[in-house]
């Protein structure tokens, strides 16, 4: 069977979003165009991580261009997508491995989420080469989703990914643990339970 390939070229519509209450949520891709939308699942770390990276690299872009390429040095605020996941939220596969480029040639950001695989070996180095060789099979590899954007979305994006993951439960004062609401064991006092 070949690899599927979800690809968004460029999407309507791409954003990062959450199911659920603070404390018990999903983090989601979501990408839309053309009236069919692809959600694969992910942790809050990785959605942290892709939104600082993407803004990371759109600057690096942007110092290296002299300020020639089309990405803004902030999310334009015109442009900003405060609209809920689009429903029903359907995961294709829960994400493993993310990778960026910047396509000079297109002025695009690639984005890639690839599908989590398990594989065994007996060593460590056995299992990176493997997971690596899997990983660059085209032809066999895990389902992908792949978008390409523009700085502009890019940078619309994180912003909005980076307002989710810290929209969360809210942190203790003494320990920075977050609060759940019916409180935590919060180790600053000794294990005793602490309200929100």
């Amino acid at each position: 069977m070949s690899r599927q390939v979800f690809l968004y070229d460029p999407p309507d519509r791409f954003v990062a979003g959450t199911v659920g209450l603070p404390g018990r949520r999903t983090f989601f891709l979501q990408a839309t165009a053309a009236g069919r939308t692809t959600s694969v699942a992910l942790e809050k770390a990785q959605v942290e991580a892709l939104a600082e990276r993407i803004d990371e690299l759109l600057d690096e872009v942007v110092r290296r261009t002299g300020g020639s390429a089309p990405v803004p040095a902030v999310a334009p605020a015109e442009l900003a997508d405060t609209a809920p996941l689009q429903t029903p939220v359907e995961e294709e596969f829960r994400v493993g491995t993310m990778a960026l480029a910047w396509d000079g040639d297109g002025q695009r950001m690639v984005v890639e989420a690839q599908a989590l695989v398990e594989l065994e070996a007996d060593t460590d180095e056995d299992l990176a080469a493997a997971e690596e060789r899997l990983l660059q099979d085209e032809t066999n590899g895990p389902p992908m989703l792949r978008v390409r954007i523009t700085g502009t979305m890019a940078r619309t994006f994180a912003k909005r990914a980076l307002e989710i993951v810290n929209a969360g439960r809210p942190p203790c004062p003494l320990c920075s643990l977050p609060l759940d609401p019916e409180g935590h064991v919060c180790p600053r006092q000794n294990g005793y339970r602490r309200g929100a």
